[in-house]
Order: structure tokens, then sequence, then C-alpha cells
């Protein structure tokens, strides 16, 4: 296929962009991962399915790409840890366990979860204590050039020096002034220059588990380091798009866009893009405000908030429904809804399957190719409109509109067009949107079918019965006993069981 123009919009220059590769046909692009401490959250599915979608699409469009998502399985110097006490190495202690234990478990069940809402897996997903060497030599590099200094064994980022010959807070729009304001009185915060620096290296302290050697102290790297080490190892000094949450602008990303200036002298990455967050009650879900539900309590149903089980599909698709750039609010209804559109949009495709050789309509008319090559056009506009998935699925739910008119055979359609209409779905909804059909769902909707058949046979007994047609009466009960069903007659009329 001819690779169409792709338009995203840059977190850096604040508007959209035409996408333009550093190497034609090849795109490096790194998310931040989860820090494995715990089950995944919602707030943890939304950027593995926006950038899950952005790798599909790039995919699709002819690109060789290398998708790189790292796990933290250092809990350093993230929220929390800052005031002193690393997560992974807390949860650790609690559970009796190896913090690598916890991290392993965790890493573990993100893959299961991510498998489950069927994320294609990166590329590469590097660890952070993997790369405990390559995060020194970044904080070599930003001491040897002037931008970082040492203090009682920890290295921290000088960023006024920086501000002075650079511009900090070309991502977030943030002042120095911003930063200082914004940068909580920590421990350690003697050791700074200014409130506003952060950590390269940090020494531990004598309880800390996690812990290495260095030209400095046995510590451990700041959190910032290990994007910016990983990014530069897996991509070049230069790649085209760095993702994540909108959460991680400031200050994660803007401190790893200072590493990169203050290492190498020149920023790494082309395009930023963020996803919005999911929200409940109109606040951030996530760990730290301890109003989060786990993925798996999604699936099983199992958490106060929710009514009922919703499977990954459902998940996945009420993520699609909203563009990423927007926040979403969780609510059951919302969830329910999601649930309702993705059965219909799979009734849908179902349909569809059965129209593939095409049928003609005496007196009805017929669909065209041209109505086929315009759905095909505007969709593909709107993913090339900033992956624009809303509209995907409206426009989907448009044409089903006319698939239901062809399953009703209101309307003709002559096999070549029915094979495009088939190819131009399965592309879109499996392929680019990434929706399966969900197992569990379809095999509750055939034992419903399965069981509203027997009912209707055996209400054809009943009546055989009430009419005295004792012959037909036998004759069904027979052959369903040859069957493996049993039937009893009731008071009230009947019951079946099958035994297996």
């Amino acid at each position: 296929m001819t690779r169409q123009p792709l338009i995203i919009y840059n977190t850096l220059s604040r508007q959209k962009e035409l996408f333009r590769p550093l190497t034609e046909g090849r795109v490096g692009m790194y998310v931040c991962g989860p820090t494995v401490y715990g089950d995944a959250h919602l707030g943890h599915a939304r950027p593995a399915i926006t950038f899950d979608l952005l790798f599909r699409y790039l995919l699709h469009q002819g690109y060789r790409v290398r998708y790189v998502r790292n796990i933290t399985d250092v809990g350093h110097l993230e929220h929390d840890a800052d005031e002193g006490e690393d997560k992974i190495q807390k949860k650790a202690r609690l559970e009796e366990l190896e913090p690598m234990e916890v991290a392993q478990l965790y890493t573990n069940r993100f893959e299961e979860a991510m498998k489950a809402l069927n994320c294609l897996p990166p590329s590469i997903e590097p660890r952070a204590t993997g790369h405990i060497i390559e995060q020194e030599q970044l904080v070599s590099e930003i001491l040897r050039n002037g931008y970082a200094y040492e203090s009682h064994g920890s290295v921290y980022f000088d960023v006024e020096k920086y501000a002075k010959e650079h511009r900090y807070g070309i991502l977030s729009g943030r002042t120095l002034e911003n930063a200082k304001d914004a940068s909580r009185e920590l421990a350690g915060v003697d050791e700074k220059r200014n409130q506003a620096d952060f950590a390269l290296w940090k020494k531990a302290q004598p309880q800390h588990i996690m812990r290495w050697p260095s030209p400095w102290s046995e510590g451990f790297p700041g959190w910032h380091c290990e994007c910016t080490a990983m990014g530069r190892k897996y991509l070049g000094s230069h790649f085209d798009i760095h993702g994540g949450g909108m959460d991680l602008v400031f200050p994660h990303h803007e401190c790893e866009i200072a590493q990169a200036v203050a290492s190498q002298g020149s920023e790494m990455v082309r395009y930023w893009m963020h996803n919005n967050m999911i929200t409940i009650e109109g606040r951030k879900m996530g760990k730290s405000y301890n109003n989060f539900i786990t993925l798996p309590q999604f699936f099983t149903g199992e958490h106060p908030l929710l009514q009922q089980a919703y499977s990954p599909m459902t998940i996945r698709f009420f993520i699609l429904q909203a563009h990423y750039r927007s926040t979403v609010d969780f609510s059951n209804d919302a969830l329910q809804a999601a649930e309702k559109g993705y059965a219909r949009l799979m009734d849908a495709w179902r349909k569809l399957l059965r129209l593939t050789e095409g049928q003609r309509v005496k007196g009805q008319p017929v669909v065209e190719m041209a109505w086929v090559d315009e759905l095909r056009q505007k969709l593909y506009d709107a993913m090339n409109d900033d992956l624009n998935s809303p509209i995907v699925l409206q426009l989907l739910f448009d044409a089903s509109r006319t698939i239901n008119l062809l399953a009703d055979r209101k309307l003709g359609v002559t096999p070549e067009v029915a094979e495009a209409l088939k190819g131009l779905f399965s592309t879109f909804i499996f392929d680019i949107l990434g929706l399966q059909e969900d197992t569990a769902q379809g095999n509750k909707e055939r034992e419903q079918a399965f069981a509203s058949v027997v009912d209707m046979v055996l209400r054809q007994r009943q009546r055989a019965k009430e009419q005295k047609d004792w012959m037909l009466s036998d004759s069904i009960r027979s052959e369903l006993s040859e069957l493996g069903f049993e039937v009893k007659d009731t008071k009230d009329g009947f019951s079946w069981t099958l035994n297996k």
C-alpha cells in the first residue's frame, strides 16, 4: 500500500505536525512503561493501548518499527520513594520477598494483562536494573560537561546553570521559578544547591537494599536517568517518538530533555506524544491516590466500585472510543455502554462474514464499490488525523447499519464488494484497533442461543401433547434423549439437562 501522510500532535511544539521519521521507512519509538510493585491498573492500560494503536498503525503503513518500552524494576526516587523508601523495597519488606521477586512477579502479571488487552509486545523491553552501567555513564557525561555536581556521595543536576544556557521547561512550559515552586521539600534537600535540582545518583542509606557501586558512592540512579540511558542505547542519540502519560510531562520528560542536552549537546527526541488521564469522579486514577482499580479486578469484577466483570476487549474498546489526548472518566455506565458498543461491532462483523459470497435481492439496490472506497478513505483520514480512533469507530458503526440492511436482504451486494468490505472491516477492527473476538462473551451468546433452541423444540413437544399428538411428542423426547438430553415434565411445563 502507499504510505499515507500521518499527522500527530507534538507536545514539544504544542501543535499537530506531519510525521517525518529520521530514517526513511524506519521508526524508533520509546514509551515509558510501569513501575512494577503492584498490579497494572486502568491508568496503565491507557498508554499501553494508545501506543499499541500507534505501533499497529505504523506497522500497517509499512514502517519497520523498533518499539522500546521500559520496565522500572527499581522504585528509586519516584513519588513517595523521594521520602526515603524505594517502593519495590517497601513491597518486598511487607510481603517478605526479595525486591527482585516483587519486580518479577508484577512484571509477569503486567505482561499477562497486556496480552489479555491484545497489546502487541514491544520490540525491546529493557529493565532499569539491567542498565545501571549506562546510567552511570550518563551521569559521568553530565558531570564532565559541567551541568551536575556531587554532594555527600549523591549527584544532582544543576538546573539553574542549565537554564542559563538552554531552555529549561521547553516541554512543559514551566520556568525555573515554576519548577522551584513545584518542587517539594524532600529528604536530602540540604545537599542541593537549588530546590529544583534533581538527583542523577543517590547515595543509599544503610537500610536501602537495592544499591550498586559507582565512582560517587554505593547507591542507585535517579528515576529520570533510566529512560534517557536506555532510549539512547537502543534507539541512538536521536530518535523519532517518545511517549507516555501526560502526568510524565513534568518532571520526568522535562528532565529527560535536560539530561540529553547536558550529556550530548542536543535533544534526543523529535516528537513527544502524551495520552491524557483516566479519572474517577474527576480525579486522576492512580496508586498514589488510592482510588485505582487493577486490571485483574476489572476482569473478575471483584472491586466495590464495579457492578460487574468487564472483559479485556470491553476495556480496550472503552479506551479507544475516546481520543488519546482527551480525559476519560470511569463509570460503570460508561463501561457498560462500551460493552454494548463492542458487541454491536462484533455482531456486524459476524453478519458480514456470512455475506462474503454476495447476494442478489430482486427489486433492491446494490451496494457499490464506490461506497466501500469512500468509507476506506474516511477511515484512513481519521487515523491520519492524530490517531482519531473515536471517528474510526463511528464510521464503522455507520457502516454497520448498511451491513444490517444487507443481512435483512434489504440491499444486494456483489461478491467483489462483499469481499472488499470484509477486508476493510478486518483491517481496521483487528489489525489497527487491535480488537478481537471475545471468546468468553461469544461462548455465553452461543450457550444462550443453544438453550433457546432446545426450549423452542420442547415447546413444540408441549403443544403436541396438548393436541394429543403422542407420536410427535414421544419422537421429540426420544431424539433429544439420543442426543444426551434428559427431559422432565413439570407442573409448570418442562425442564431439561444435557448429560455431558
